[in-house]
């Protein structure tokens, strides 16, 4: 990896019966080999899950039993995706949960896969970055990019919006080594992305909540963002109240 106008990149998304990495199925997969300058390389394929897909997946991505009847099972479309995705940096928005349900499906056949997660760039954290879109959504991005829209909430249409929010927001990079190492450290967070107080300043979020989200499961920039605002109200605490073992509780 060199210069990041002219390095290769992978862009690629999955549509699933849901969200779990481990039990779900892949029902659509669009991969796109490209440089800043052209796409070189498509792939899409739906696929047949073996499974009913869930109501509430069908809303997501209008993806219906119908349309996946017949089609190649996962096993007969990852060789050819993996030969295009080969070592090149994957990109993607929220791209762990993509790559993971790629990763386990290739582990529950025994298919050789050649995705790393160190390996991606993930657009979603870019996004936190940049932190001047109103909301860090594919769709709210595109509108705040002026992106043409492209169609209907699909693999493919959602990976060619990717490709282009990708471009705008590592205008301040030069080197994909660059977009690498700042990722590897957590991005802070202005306000809450979920939960009851999602779009809450930190600074306004109650303490008791801070308190129950720092012992969560989350990502590291919201870990880091509950983290650090705890320590701003610890360091900003009058005296009387720092003395108090009790003061948090």
């Amino acid at each position: 990896m060199g210069n990041l106008k002219k390095d290769i990149f992978i862009c690629l998304d999955c549509e699933a019966t849901g969200l779990n990495v481990e039990e779900d199925e892949v029902i659509e997969l669009a991969v796109v080999k490209f440089t800043f300058d052209e796409i070189i390389e498509k792939f899409e394929a739906l696929v047949d899950p073996g499974m009913l897909i869930p109501p509430d997946a069908m809303a997501v991505h209008n993806i219906t039993d119908e349309m996946v009847k017949g089609k190649p099972k996962i096993e007969e479309i990852l060789p050819e995706a993996f030969k295009l995705i080969d070592k090149y940096p994957i990109v993607g928005h929220n791209i762990g949960y993509d790559l993971l349900m790629l990763i386990n499906a290739a582990k529950k056949r025994n298919i050789s896969c050649p995705i790393e997660l160190e390996n991606s760039i993930d657009t979603l954290r870019l996004a936190r970055l940049y932190a001047e879109s109103p909301s860090n959504s594919l769709e709210v991005l595109r509108q705040h990019f002026n992106i043409e829209e492209e169609g209907a909430h699909r693999a493919m249409n959602d990976v060619i919006v990717n490709i282009k929010v990708f471009k705008y927001l590592t205008l301040d990079f030069r080197k994909t080594e660059e977009i690498m190492d700042r990722l590897k450290r957590p991005v802070s967070l202005k306000t809450m992305p979920l939960g009851k107080h999602k779009g809450l300043p930190f600074r306004e979020i109650p303490i008791d909540y801070l308190y129950w989200a720092s012992n969560q499961d989350f990502d590291m920039d919201l870990s880091f963002s509950i983290e650090q605002e705890k320590r701003r109200r610890r360091k900003n605490k009058p005296f009387s109240q720092s003395a108090n073992p009790f003061a948090d509780l």
